[in-house]
């Protein structure tokens, strides 16, 4: 048996094994469990004896590692299989997404609050940008073990005064650098633009900022899995995707290729949110400002819980992008709304259908559609909001399509409910 140990936030939870089929193994141990303040790791690895065999370990272990494009890039740097979860675990999950970090049996505890870190000049800044779509997440770099989960090349620093620095050992990041990829050129205006609309929204989302990095545009967003104490000390916060929790694998974070349904989304939250209707309510406002945007790519990994001080919440919403943007991206909404099969064709019907799909009440729905409605258009007039972005015109023709739609919903929830109303004589 091969083993890694598996800590949350500096402290031992149990062991992950890979036996000599390459199946894995987690077991917590019985001091965790023990422990007052011993909690799962997630909802699908609930605090037991027993251990948790293949599938059922897999889902949430192969869900820190990065998505197929950039792992089969690590892999070949590294000299490993990119099939072999463990030892790329092994190799890169120092830092994952939230608090969790494995380390071999031999390595010595993750060092709680060390602030080790390598400044970056504005040239070793971009050097490193343009080297990330050949090396994400700058594998095989000495001192640096970091996994994020996600398909785009993206590199965590910490960011204090302005300056960028890489975090070495266990320094908590605080945010995520995301380089434009030259296959979506004005991708980060549309995220930034996408961003910055759902929060004059008013949708709970990270803050973002655009950086240059040579003629390079980044997005840089601040990590809500961390949280700064007043003395600017980082300290990680636990998290876990929509997929993670509910024992999807990484694979199947399409509905299409067996992943989540929206019912399955808001039963998570009904069963597992420590307070479920203010979740719900928000998960359902960013579901329909995704669909607002024509963001199609809105799947189970794009959704997570944080757990904090024994809550169990809906995290702030990430990755909101207009994929309408780039005509030649499938349609097809990653979780479908009301068996709708095109992003571009989802109307009040859809939405009603969904409703009894979820067991939401259509009326607050309905509601919620309306006010979201409403605030996007006022916010689509909102300078700031077009003035974020640095390239103009791509983010005025994504505002047009927003626009567009939003107008298009309200009209289509105006005709359903002048359907609606008795015929006078």
């Amino acid at each position: 048996m091969k083993r890694l140990t598996v800590y949350l936030n500096g402290e031992r939870v149990g062991t992950l094994e890979q036996d000599d089929s390459g199946l894995l193994e987690f077991r917590y141990d019985s001091e965790w469990m023990d422990r007052p303040d011993g909690m799962p790791l997630s909802r699908s690895l609930p605090l037991q004896s027993e251990p948790f065999r293949g599938k059922h370990a897999r889902a949430f272990f192969a869900g820190i590692l990065p998505d197929e494009g950039p792992r089969q890039q690590i892999a070949a740097i590294l000299g490993i299989s990119e099939r072999n979860d463990f030892a790329m675990l092994e190799r890169i999950g120092g830092e994952c997404a939230g608090a969790v970090s494995l380390l071999p049996e031999e390595s010595p505890p993750p060092t709680v609050g060390e602030r080790r870190v390598r400044e970056l000049s504005e040239k070793e800044l971009e050097a490193i940008v343009a080297e990330l779509p050949r090396r994400p997440l700058l594998a095989g770099d000495e001192g640096l073990r970091l996994s994020l989960a996600g398909s785009q090349s993206k590199l965590p620093v910490l960011i204090q005064n302005d300056a960028i620095t890489l975090p070495l050992g266990n320094t908590p990041s605080t945010h995520i650098i995301k380089p434009e990829p030259d296959r979506f050129p004005g991708l980060v205006a549309v995220e930034v633009l996408c961003m910055t609309l759902a929060k004059a929204v008013g949708l709970n989302v990270p803050a973002v900022s655009v950086r240059l990095a040579g003629d390079k545009p980044c997005i840089v967003v601040q990590r809500f899995d961390r949280a700064i104490g007043e003395d600017g000390s980082v300290t990680r916060v636990h998290q876990e995707d929509f997929c993670q929790a509910l024992g999807f694998p990484p694979e199947r974070k399409y509905q299409q290729e067996g992943g989540p349904l929206l019912r399955d989304c808001i039963g998570l939250l009904r069963e597992w949110s420590t307070v479920a209707a203010l979740d719900i309510r928000d998960f359902l406002d960013g579901l329909v400002f995704n669909v607002l945007i024509g963001n199609a790519d809105a799947h189970g990994k794009n959704y997570s819980m944080l757990y904090r001080n024994g809550d169990r919440r809906l995290a702030p919403l990430y990755d909101l992008v207009c994929t309408l943007a780039w005509p030649e991206l499938s349609k097809t909404p990653a979780m479908k709304i009301g068996k709708s099969d095109s992003i571009e064709k989802i109307t009040s019907a859809h939405w009603q259908k969904m409703a009894q799909e979820t067991g939401v009440g259509w009326p607050m729905l309905r509601e919620r559609i309306e006010i979201l409605c409403s605030k996007t258009l006022d916010g689509l007039q909102n300078e700031d909001v077009l003035s974020a972005p640095t390239d103009a015109a791509t983010a005025q023709r994504v505002a047009d399509i927003i626009n567009k739609r939003a107008s298009r919903l309200v009209e289509s929830l105006s005709r359903a409910e002048r359907s609606r109303r008795p015929r006078r004589s």
